[in-house]
């Protein structure tokens, strides 16, 4: 979601924002789609919706309800459109990730750095995409680094201590018990 008037509205854009969409909402018609774009402030009319959705490949499929969405096929090898996730579920895979793959986890200000094992960092910021975490601006991953900036100016170690939280959840701990490795926010002066 665009909380400011910086919309970036190439078509590259648009389609990079409607998979995201459709990977987090179970959106049922063109209309549907170009209401949340609006939203975004990327207003498109319903036949370039539905261009935009022949050029992405994507297709209506039953989500767990047995409703028909709208979904797009995933990058890489496994290319099976699949239905947005709820929240619910998207957090709870977060929550598994992090306690899998979170081997430290450090803020300063609105950075923070995540430590995963080698080859795990994309895949532990792409969970945290799908998350939805109003937290996060945004996620940039490396091989076993990943860079998240925080829209609050000082929310860093907020998200460090809500992404322990996560990790302890996902291990089946509770929120006060040792989390391996990782490290609690460091205190700044």
């Amino acid at each position: 979601m665009t909380t400011d008037s910086h919309v970036i509205s190439s078509k590259a854009a648009r389609h990079q924002r409607i998979a995201e969409l459709l990977g987090r909402h179970a959106v049922r018609s063109q209309s549907e789609l170009a209401d949340l774009l609006a939203a975004d402030g990327l207003h498109v009319t319903q036949a370039t919706v539905s261009r935009d959705l022949v050029e992405l490949d994507a297709v209506r499929v039953r989500d767990a309800r047995g409703v028909l969405v709208y979904a797009v096929p995933a990058e890489g090898g496994d290319r099976t459109p699949r239905p947005a996730d709820d929240s619910a579920t998207a957090e709870h895979r977060l929550a598994r990730l992090c306690a899998e793959l979170m081997v430290s986890a450090e803020a300063s200000a609105n950075l923070v750095v995540l430590r995963t094992p080698p080859g795990a960092a994309q895949f532990l910021a792409s969970a945290l995409d799908k998350a939805q975490f109003t937290a996060a601006l945004g996620t940039i991953a490396g091989d076993d680094t990943l860079l998240v900036i925080t829209r609050d100016p000082q929310g860093g170690a907020d998200l460090v201590g809500s992404l322990l939280t996560l990790a302890h959840r996902g291990r089946g701990l509770p929120d006060d018990s040792g989390l391996g490795d990782a490290q609690p926010p460091k205190e700044t002066t």
